[in-house]
């Protein structure tokens, strides 16, 4: 991973904020659909733009022209992204269109010799994009109901494109074995996401509670939103990061575990983060009295989701779901019933207090497989020193 890689992250904080505010502002079943479609859109500009620079060099000045040009139209989609279903939705429309379209054809140019294989691959990509730009673009034209359909509609055929192999009339399907990424950067890449995510996380935290009177309640939401993240932190990268960019790192088809482990299952990691970053603002903002629905189900439906998206990513790099994961999930399905009686920082609390126990299990039974590896690196390179000195 390179710094310019790093650089051009910096804009996804920005939408992962954007995205948080717009939720927490349209806490409705309408408001959670619409974000998630605009979620979703900017999961798959980052994601498709992750799996590009497995092929370019980004040390390079064209590649690094290209990631410039593709973080103005990332400023110019996030600063759309709170009224993307108001009067800026031709705005982000065409910065989402524009930077796909704009990634692909500078793809074609730059594999059409090299990489005769991955040139097929993103013709196919290209016209699948094309096809799907009128239904961006025509939903800026619409009323907001209609717009809401039209998107989710090319949202969700931008999704199950990759699971169809960018099948093509006439050209046929992809394989998973052309798209040869490397599979140690792209774990590095999706696992940086993640750090920005909780980043975020923790900016809004911290903006939050310093607009606040520092009462009992609002402090104890603070230091539970705060825990919180570094549990989330904990149950990512602990175990389930090393694990599967070992697996990557050395499967025989890189590209299938991209596909299903990164490009798919972090979806779900990621959308839990913003959802429980939507909870923690909840309880910082109202930390006496009783518990909403909506707000419960915000800062429940949050640490679910990344739960749910950690098990099944770890399960693709082992025999069984963790145990952990799903008594985790129990869990919080526990404190559902109490939360009409609880104020917000504590079903927050309580929510961390799960996150924390998963975290500690999950460490605690993987204590002697690390142990054994890190026994294991120290024999080599004891071994190496050897070899070096003979």
């Amino acid at each position: 991973m390179t710094f310019v890689e790093l650089f051009f992250d910096l804009v996804f904080v920005f939408a992962v904020t954007q995205l948080s505010h717009g939720l927490l502002n349209h806490l409705t079943p309408l408001g959670a659909l619409q974000t998630a479609v605009l979620m979703l859109a900017m999961w798959w500009v980052w994601i498709d733009t992750a799996w590009c620079t497995n092929w370019l060099d980004p040390e390079k000045p064209l590649p690094r022209l290209l990631l410039f040009g593709l973080m103005l139209g990332g400023l110019v989609f996030a600063a759309a992204v709170p009224k993307a279903f108001e009067n800026r939705a031709l705005i982000f429309a065409l910065a989402y269109v524009a930077m796909h379209l704009g990634r692909d054809v500078f793809m074609l140019c730059a594999l059409r010799g090299p990489s005769p294989g991955n040139f097929r691959n993103f013709v196919r990509i290209t016209l699948w994009h094309l096809a799907l730009a009128p239904l961006w673009i025509a939903g800026a034209f619409v009323d907001d109901t209609t717009r809401l359909w039209l998107w989710a509609l090319a949202v969700a055929i931008e999704t199950s494109a990759p699971l169809l192999y960018f099948w093509v009339p006439g050209m046929g399907a992809s394989s998973t074995t052309d798209w040869d990424v490397e599979g140690g950067h792209m774990a590095e890449r999706c696992g940086l996401f993640v750090i920005i995510a909780l980043g975020e996380s923790i900016l809004i935290t911290g903006a939050t509670f310093a607009e606040l009177n520092w009462d009992g309640a609002t402090i104890v939401a603070f230091i539970a939103a705060f825990a919180g993240s570094v549990a989330m932190w904990a149950v990512y990268f602990n175990v389930g990061a090393e694990r599967g960019s070992r697996l990557i790192a050395t499967s025989e088809d890189p590209g299938r575990l991209a596909r299903s482990g990164y490009t798919y299952l972090h979806v779900l990691i990621i959308a839990g983060i913003i959802v429980a970053a939507v909870g923690d603002e909840i309880a910082l903002h109202h930390p006496h009295g009783h518990t909403e629905p909506v707000a419960a189900a915000v800062i429940l439906g949050g640490p679910a989701l990344y739960l749910i998206g950690n098990a099944f990513f770890k399960w693709l790099s082992a025999p069984y779901m963790p145990l952990s994961h799903q008594i985790g999930l129990a869990g919080l399905a526990l404190l559902a019933p109490f939360s009409p009686t609880m104020s917000p920082p504590a079903l927050v609390a309580g929510a961390t207090a799960v996150l924390i126990g998963v975290a500690v299990w999950e460490w605690w039974s993987f204590r002697p497989a690390k142990a054994a590896r890190r026994a294991g690196r120290k024999v080599s390179t004891k071994s190496r020193k050897r070899n070096a000195r003979a």
